[in-house]
């Protein structure tokens, strides 16, 4: 099955659905915010993600591997792609926006293209994909603003710490082509266990959560959200997605998490964003239509209709 088929209306029914599990999770972390520290939260989501997505696993007849070699892997794997980031975001979001987040997250394919360059044989860097890349990072500095210029205050420094969690999405995405043969559900297990793991000592070492008072329940019910909504179930629709739909039309989540995180954080959580903020999300999705070629096969298309409607 070919990567960038058509979908169809279940598929993207699914990705919207994806998007507003993706997108929540910004949510949910500034509301877990108010009464919990991050790695705590981090704890809390990969903790409940992990119960969850092991029961999955044993119900579904599959089993986890007992090789210490695949579960090193899993831990690399674990830190990359829920440990880093996740804390990464969640400290952010102690400073700036959930919308602003999600927008500095959607980063995550320029970071990938990078670092794909330097780190693989076979994904090097075209002239279109520089060219998106450009346009993308200037959207990253049009949404950080002038306020980066006035010295690293505590907002930009939250600001970077998001596009640090891209970064670290984009190794993960590239590290994870080593379980090519695996089964995606027993890969999205074995890290999300492994986080769990990791994250344990962080949060009672650093953080000690049983000193704090006790939560409210709307605390309560957005870790297990982030949880069981936007780790477990949302891991489950990735895979079938990736299945199904295939990796390219895949990264089209990447446009609409913003879209969902934006409305639930001016809605609900009554954030305010500046205009330079949906300029720069605006120059972010350019560019990743750029590198996608979408945008570049659609305007050659259309200047091939014109010329062949002037030759007549």
């Amino acid at each position: 099955m070919t990567s960038n088929r058509t979908m169809k209306p279940l598929e993207w029914a699914l990705l919207i659905c994806l998007s507003i599990l993706w997108g929540g999770s910004f949510f949910f972390g500034k509301v877990a915010l108010a009464d919990f520290q991050p790695f705590t939260i981090v704890l809390g989501r990969v903790g409940i993600g992990a119960l969850a997505l092991n029961v999955i696993v044993r119900t579904s007849g599959q089993h986890m591997p007992a090789s210490p070699r695949v579960w090193g892997m899993f831990f690399i794997m674990g830190a990359l792609n829920n440990l880093i980031p996740f804390s990464l975001i969640f400290w952010g979001q102690t400073q700036i926006a959930s919308g602003l987040a999600s927008i500095l997250n959607a980063t995550t394919p320029l970071w990938t293209i990078l670092l794909a360059h330097f780190l693989t044989t076979d994904e090097r860097l075209t002239t279109g994909k520089l060219g998106g890349v450009l346009v993308g990072m200037t959207g990253v500095a049009i949404t950080i603003g002038s306020d980066v210029l006035s010295g690293f205050g505590l907002n930009v420094l939250a600001q970077v710490a998001v596009l640090g969690a891209a970064v670290s999405y984009a190794g993960a995405g590239i590290y994870g082509k080593r379980f090519n043969g695996m089964t995606p559900l027993v890969v999205a297990a074995g890290q999300v266990t492994a986080s769990a793991i990791m994250s344990i000592p962080m949060a009672l070492i650093i953080e000690r959560p049983w000193e704090l008072p006790m939560p409210s329940a709307g605390t309560l019910g957005a870790v297990l959200g982030l949880g069981l909504l936007c780790t477990a179930l949302a891991y489950v629709i990735y895979f079938r997605l990736l299945a199904t739909a295939g990796a390219t039309n895949l990264l089209l989540v990447t446009f609409l998490i913003p879209v969902s995180a934006l409305i639930l954080g001016i809605f609900i959580l009554g954030e305010m964003l500046a205009p330079r903020h949906f300029l720069g999300m605006g120059l972010i999705g350019l560019a990743l239509a750029i590198v996608d070629g979408s945008l570049v096969s659609f305007l050659h298309s259309r200047l091939r209709g014109l010329r062949g409607n002037h030759a007549k």
